[in-house]
């Protein structure tokens, strides 16, 4: 019998952009602040070749707040 490393928190998870279907390796935590509460917390995911141009459209719009490895995606942040 084999061991699974897989961490069930990060199964499944895929990228944000658009056609992207490679695995989510970071979390984009951001929030409009026009429409939600300043401690609401909206994630988008990102893999590598995704995580500067997705963060850069959240930060122009001044929406993004942190990013972080895909498994610490739902601790507190900032």
């Amino acid at each position: 019998m084999t061991e699974s490393t897989s961490d069930p928190r990060t199964d499944d998870l895929l990228c944000s952009a658009k056609g992207c279907r490679a695995d989510a390796v970071w979390a984009l935590r951001w929030n409009n602040p026009k429409i939600h509460t300043p401690d609401r917390r909206k994630i988008w995911l990102a893999c590598d070749e995704h995580r500067a141009s997705l963060s850069a459209f959240l930060d122009r719009r001044d929406f993004l707040k942190d990013v972080v490895p895909v498994a610490e995606r739902d601790e507190p942040g900032v």
